[in-house]
């Protein structure tokens, strides 16, 4: 469902993305980063090639939103990641959240719905 995938990974803490990033291979993603900073997410977010995106909402004190919003003029699906429970972390945004700590079969099927449509090897 997800071979072939490209996905940008947004995440300051290092074993974190470590983490991610080894479920997204064993998935079968090319993982895009992962960007540690708001401002190394957002030159990814703009340049980059992938088919879809996860951003921890907490970035080192500054909140991934910019990285979203570059995403969704640009049409890339994205989720946010968070820790904290509930949407308190969201501030009224409607974007899709997994929580943390990741579950592979969590995040496998919220990125297959997000990318679902998007042209890449099934």
């Amino acid at each position: 469902m997800l071979g072939g995938r490209k996905v940008l990974v947004v995440e300051d803490e290092p074993l974190v993305a470590m983490m991610v990033e080894d479920m997204l291979m064993e998935l079968g993603c090319t993982v895009v980063g992962p960007a540690m900073q708001l401002a190394e997410g957002l030159r990814l977010a703009e340049a980059a090639d992938f088919d879809a995106a996860v951003l921890d909402i907490n970035l080192n004190g500054a909140r991934s939103f910019p990285i979203a919003d570059l995403l969704k003029e640009r049409g890339i699906p994205f989720l946010f990641a968070t820790g904290y429970g509930g949407g308190e972390a969201l501030e009224g945004r409607q974007d899709p959240v997994i929580q943390k700590p990741y579950q592979m079969e969590r995040l496998a099927e919220m990125l297959g719905t997000l990318t679902s449509g998007k042209g890449a090897s099934a």
